[in-house]
């Protein structure tokens, strides 16, 4: 929400003695907290904030043992109000920081791409789950034992491409393909690729493809994938002007989509993860979508409709439905 206040107040100064000028002290973590909790409005956030400027990330905010003490230098407070300033001006913190944890990893994030959320971590959960039960059976891989083939349909910042990646290992994936249609999103995904390698040289193979959903996969791969997993936009055009205001300062396109085939607003673009995977699936594979709640049963319909032979949809950590499962049988 943006707020009025632009600036930190101004910070302490040292008590001068009789015949000397007055020396300027910098806060103190905890008084810079407080000072940014006046322009943000909200005290974790002057946590997070404080903490992103002097270098510890998270950690302090949520409760390091050793939090720095006495003043702090210039550079630290400088940054703290400077990145106090955009949040107040109706910046999400994860753009202000220019990065964010998702799952294990630490990602870039900026205006170029969707926001990682909880929610996404729990369909990477059903879908970690989803690629152990492929991967324990006969068909699994191009071969038996080969390892599984992956697609992350609609990538973004390449968060579920990446922390499946990272959390199933080269012992059980063959490769990973990661599309999206923007060639901003394939470009952050790229640097949190290249930064990825740098830590994990034995990542499974993960390759970005310039298309919309499944289009850009190699023709080689028809019937070959064991395993869709998408976040796709599925924000209707009507619920657009509710979202919050720091929400709508993400890329619009990675957000809203229109109505499906059977009507149902903001389910086009599911719909069209679910048909074109049916013709790179292998028997058996799934497809993995996150949808809002209130799209479930429509979802859950609609892949029914197209063929797909057992639908289940599971729960977020909020115990709301919010991945649809859609599995292909031999």
């Amino acid at each position: 929400m943006t707020r009025g206040v632009s600036a930190v107040p101004p910070v302490s100064t040292a008590s001068a003695r009789p015949g000397r000028p007055t020396q300027p002290t910098q806060p103190t973590r905890d008084e810079l907290v407080v000072e940014v909790a006046e322009v943000v409005g909200a005290a974790h956030e002057a946590h997070f904030i404080v903490d992103e400027a002097l270098g510890l990330g998270l950690g302090m905010a949520l409760g390091h043992p050793h939090p720095p003490t006495g003043p702090l230098d210039d550079a630290a407070v400088s940054a703290a109000q400077t990145m106090a300033a955009r949040r107040a001006a109706g910046e999400p913190l994860q753009y202000v920081f220019g990065h964010w944890a998702f799952r294990a990893l630490d990602l870039q994030v900026d205006e170029r791409v969707l926001i990682p959320r909880p929610e996404t971590e729990q369909v990477v959960e059903v879908a970690l789950t989803e690629a152990r039960r492929l991967g324990a059976g006969a068909g699994a891989g191009a071969d038996a034992g080969a390892g599984l083939v992956l697609v992350d349909a609609g990538t973004g910042s390449g968060a579920i491409a990446l922390a499946l990646a990272t959390e199933l290992g080269p012992a059980a994936v063959a490769e990973i393909w990661a599309t999206d249609a923007s060639a901003d999103a394939l470009a952050v995904a790229a640097s949190n690729l290249e930064v990825l390698r740098r830590s994990h040289p034995d990542l499974p193979v993960v390759t970005l493809l310039d298309g919309s959903w499944l289009d850009p996969l190699p023709a080689s791969r028809r019937g070959q994938v064991d395993l869709v997993v998408s976040n796709p936009p599925y924000v209707s055009d009507a619920e657009w002007p509710g979202l919050a205001a720091d929400v709508r300062s993400e890329p619009r396109r990675a957000l809203v989509a229109g109505a499906a085939s059977d009507g149902t607003p903001g389910l086009a673009d599911v719909e069209a993860v679910l048909r074109q995977s049916l013709d790179w699936l292998r028997r058996p594979g799934a497809a993995v979508i996150e949808l809002a709640p209130h799209q479930a049963e429509a979802a859950a319909a609609l892949a029914a409709g197209l063929g797909y032979d057992d639908i289940a949809v599971e729960l977020d950590l909020a115990r709301r439905p919010r991945a649809l499962v859609a599995r292909t049988r031999e």
